[in-house]
């Protein structure tokens, strides 16, 4: 079969199978690059399909976004951009039965020497964008935002452009942790938006910046691979109708409402603030979906303070866990700490404590939680310790402490 044949076999089994798809995938006449040829052979007899005929002329049919970003890569002359495009494009002929189009449309590519996308990533350097690390870290969350995560596993699964969303809640509550997180679920590569290059005191510079940063976005050759977290992104994006807001950060604000909606669906993107309260009203309707990281009980927060506390006690092989001890000390912070400080407190009571006092490290917890050490006997009685605990915790004996709690008074350790 010579080569003018094998096109016309190519355009005539589209047509022949492809035309219930025209009522559920939108078609397109493009002649950009990648099959000019098969234009030219395209039979001018076909009446039976006219109207799928003539949008065939372009020798494939495609998606409203792939036709976006092939014009958009074409006319920014992302030649690595537009070939992955084109790469995917063919993959999806060969899987749908077109392995002929496919085939040709690999042959056009296979003519040009371009990075592959590791090469391109391993490569790419940008002003505003800093490529997370991929290294592991604690998370605990509680089940109720753990089933918010997997919906957002399962959105980005069903591809039908919810890709956009906002995490909030006060520090220490997980977030960042958890954007990393959904990255390695989701095996995409992180990129965090450097929001200390993009806000300029220059008049309207900021807004530049900011639209910069979304080219650099879409430039990415793999956009499926592609997690964007703007982390903390109150800079930029707070209440508009605020007596306090700054006209700048206003028109800032307003051109992000804008890049998002333009936002390449294939690119997931998760945003993450602490101050949602002052969040503007337009740019929260912009995200697909909004997770409150706030929903922690006080058993959550607990359990979690546990976890970390194993965590900490096998790292440096300490033996002294008591469990009830450790949540009453908890307790007493009103409220108990989020998951952030609780890491933090329990780490360094415990990496300060005397390897030779077993008891040391709940004395600093103690002191951690209550700002002040636990000297005073009937105070830590009404708070609610036993005998045996406040022996633990003021290094006095059991029978010391029985003694001078009964003589009655103020009694120290």
């Amino acid at each position: 079969m010579n080569y003018e044949e094998r096109l016309n076999k190519a355009v005539d089994y589209a047509i022949e199978t492809h035309y219930d798809i025209w009522n559920r995938q939108l078609h397109f006449t493009f002649k950009i690059k990648i099959c000019p040829t098969i234009y030219n052979y395209v039979p001018k007899c076909y009446t039976k399909y006219d109207k799928i005929a003539n949008i065939i002329q372009g020798g494939i049919y495609m998606k409203k976004g792939d036709i976006i970003d092939l014009i958009r890569y074409h006319a920014e002359e992302n030649d690595i951009g537009f070939r992955n495009v084109a790469y995917r494009l063919a993959d999806d002929f060969y899987k749908n039965g077109d392995a002929t189009l496919s085939e040709y449309i690999m042959a056009l590519l296979s003519d040009y020497n371009v990075l592959t996308p590791q090469d391109y990533a391993e490569e790419y350097k940008s002003e505003y964008l800093e490529k997370l690390s991929g290294r592991e870290d604690m998370l605990f969350l509680p089940n109720v935002i753990m089933q918010d995560l997997y919906g957002i596993v399962h959105a980005v699964a069903h591809n039908v452009g919810v890709h956009k969303f906002l995490f909030q809640g006060a520090p220490g509550t997980g977030k960042t942790e958890a954007v990393k997180q959904l990255g390695r679920i989701l095996n995409r590569e992180i990129y965090m938006v450097n929001f200390t290059k993009i806000v300029d005191s220059r008049l309207g510079q900021t807004q530049k910046n900011l639209a910069a940063v979304f080219r650099e976005i879409d430039k990415f050759p793999t956009p499926d691979r592609l997690l964007i977290m703007f982390d903390e992104i109150d800079a930029i994006a707070l209440d508009r109708t605020s007596h306090n807001d700054l006209r700048e950060m206003g028109r800032t604000t307003s051109e992000l409402l804008k890049l998002l909606e333009r936002m390449n669906e294939n690119i997931v993107l998760v945003a993450t603030t602490n101050l949602f309260s002052y969040f503007d009203k337009a740019l929260i309707r912009r995200f697909d979906s909004v997770i409150d990281f706030n929903r922690y009980s006080e058993e959550d927060l607990l359990s979690v303070a546990e976890k970390f506390l194993d965590v900490y006690l096998r790292k440096m092989k300490m033996q002294n866990r008591d469990i009830r001890l450790f949540r009453k000390i908890l307790r007493l912070g009103h409220p108990i700490p989020y998951p952030g400080d609780l890491k933090n407190i329990i780490k360094s009571a415990l990496a300060f404590s005397d390897p030779d006092n077993p008891n040391d490290y709940f004395q600093r917890l103690y002191a951690a939680v209550c700002y002040h050490d636990a000297k005073e006997l009937t105070s830590l009685k009404n708070q609610g310790f036993t005998t045996r605990e406040i022996e633990k915790l003021t290094n006095t004996s059991k029978s010391t402490v029985s003694r001078k709690l009964n003589q009655g008074g103020d009694s120290n350790a």
